[in-house]
């Protein structure tokens, strides 16, 4: 390993750029073995970056990768964060038998996130873009569960609700019309973002476009997302209205 230059601080970044899942990372490069050290690594990023650099000093980037993080982090099997927290303190109960005592589990940073998640637009659309794309990712690499699993309401806009196969119809759809959907950088770009306020100020309507390697950029898809909701949840609430052709 001497010789490969590996850089720690590089793990972070790189699975961020491609917008990869924790299975897709261990699986990219066989570390069935130290799951659990990659968890403390990436926990211990996010701490850095919610808890200690200053809101004022965060770019829109930082801001993208400080959700990024605590949405994965949340996804990561229970069993897998048990582990890990038995590696640093014996003592450690799981949530099951903390619950039965009373103890609430409180995911990585929760305490730096108590305050309401909507009172800063750039902030909340940065949470916004994290489960959208963590959404769209699962989407296209058709893993229909965990895409379901990124909503937090299975109807469109009509009242039909989305299903696995629906899913996995829509992006052969998609695919039919382009070789597949981009979640470079660039195709994560904010100005692919369209934000728009409800008319009763209850809600907001986000519109991302679904970059494709031709540039054409004629899907899209849409969500609400409920600001009480979201609230009292901590995080963005989605509902997928429409996936589709842009209208």
């Amino acid at each position: 390993m001497g010789e490969e230059n590996i850089r720690p601080k590089s793990i972070a970044r790189e699975m961020f750029e491609s917008y990869l899942s924790f299975a897709e990372y261990i699986l990219e490069y066989d570390l069935e073995r130290v799951e659990g050290l990659l968890l403390r690594h990436l926990n211990s990023v996010y701490k850095v970056l919610s808890q200690t650099v200053p809101d004022g000093a965060k770019t829109d980037d930082i801001f993208e990768m400080e959700w990024y993080l605590r949405t994965l982090l949340r996804q990561v099997d229970s069993s897998l964060a048990d582990e890990w927290e038995r590696m640093r303190d014996p003592g450690y109960q799981p949530f099951a038998r903390a619950a039965s005592r009373g103890a609430e589990l409180r995911p990585p940073g929760a305490e730096a996130l108590e305050a309401d998640v909507t009172r800063d637009a750039k902030t909340f659309t940065a949470a916004i873009r994290a489960r959208v794309f963590t959404f769209l990712r699962a989407w296209s690499t058709g893993e229909a569960s965990s895409a379901l699993a990124a909503l937090d309401a299975l109807q469109d806009e009509e009242g039909e609700a989305w299903t696995a196969d629906r899913l996995k119809q829509t992006f052969e759809g998609f695919r039919a019309e382009h070789q597949r959907l981009r979640l470079d950088p660039e195709a994560r770009n904010v100005r692919h973002t369209h934000v728009e306020p409800t008319s009763d100020g209850r809600s907001w309507r986000v519109k991302q476009m679904l970059v494709d390697p031709e540039v054409e950029n004629d899907w899209v898809a849409e969500f609400d997302v409920d600001l009480e909701e979201s609230r009292a949840a901590g995080q963005p609430i989605l509902r997928l209205r429409r996936l589709g052709v842009l209208a």
